[in-house]
């Protein structure tokens, strides 16, 4: 089981010296993966399901993970999650596939459709149709990463006779979230599938992912599906829990050192848990 680090493009985390000190202590102590949190606005005032407050600052995570790539040799990069239907697909298969490039492969794009209602209607889209464009966008942007002459046409993106280069090295998709639809998009569009959330809701789940694997195809291109977990119930992991999430099948255990606020209390984090690797 590998061991990844998540949330460090926010608060007081996410100034240049913090970024390039943390992300190589992360490096040094055998962290495979970095993944960086999503949220283009934030409701004001804060709503009960917002994970921050609206004046907390968040970078923009390709813009970050792009900044920790200039600095890292071998941490994996990946966006945990980008909310995709309020990002224009073709726009973000470019920003995705021009980081994977020049981190040498290394992006993990992960995707999630969103969940906050004031965030995606301020950005032109309705809670309603943000499943079916999620899955849109993903077909849309695997078409223009993969396909000899790309071309799309559904319900809201279309395009042909237009294409992008450089493409991903090794485009990597991975899908965030818990229902059901989820399930299935991860099942049937992405490499892996990301989570969160505590230890005794693994297993509902994994079993949720089983399910959707009985009804929908998984394309043989994709592989084994990856699971990679970020714990937050608590967010401290011990020896004993690392143990059961590797048995229930956990390939990147993404630890989460927030809301430490104290970028040194971090480092110290990081330091404890470098040893459930």
């Amino acid at each position: 089981m590998q061991l990844g680090v998540a949330g460090l493009n926010a608060k007081a985390t996410l100034g240049p010296a913090e970024t390039v000190r943390l992300a190589r202590l992360a490096e040094d102590l055998g962290y495979a993966s970095w993944w960086a949190g999503d949220h283009v606005v934030l409701p004001s005032p804060r709503v009960p399901q917002s994970p921050m407050e609206p004046t907390d600052p968040i970078l923009d995570p390709l813009v970050h993970l792009s900044y920790v790539a200039a600095v890292t040799e071998r941490l994996e990069l990946g966006t945990g999650v980008v909310i995709l239907p309020q990002r224009n697909p073709l726009v973000l298969a470019k920003q995705a596939a021009s980081l994977d490039v020049l981190s040498g492969g290394r992006l993990l794009l992960g995707v999630g459709a969103g969940y906050l209602e004031p965030e995606l209607r301020a950005l032109g889209v309705a809670m309603a149709e943000r499943g079916r464009r999620t899955d849109e966008y993903l077909d849309a942007m695997t078409a223009l990463w993969t396909d000899p002459a790309p071309a799309y046409r559904g319900e809201f993106v279309e395009f042909r006779d237009v294409d992008a280069h450089p493409r991903p090295a090794r485009p990597r998709i991975v899908v965030g979230g818990h229902s059901p639809a989820a399930f299935r998009r991860a099942v049937s569009r992405g490499h892996g599938w990301f989570g969160n959330g505590g230890l005794d809701d693994l297993p509902r789940h994994l079993a949720g992912l089983r399910r959707a694997a009985g009804e929908v195809d998984r394309p043989a291109r994709l592989g084994r599906l990856e699971i990679s977990y970020l714990p937050l119930d608590p967010v401290e992991v011990d020896a004993r829990a690392a143990e059961r999430y590797a048995t229930l099948g956990v390939d990147r255990l993404v630890v989460y050192p927030l809301p430490l606020e104290d970028p040194s209390e971090v480092a110290r984090f990081l330091e404890r848990h470098a040893v459930l690797g």
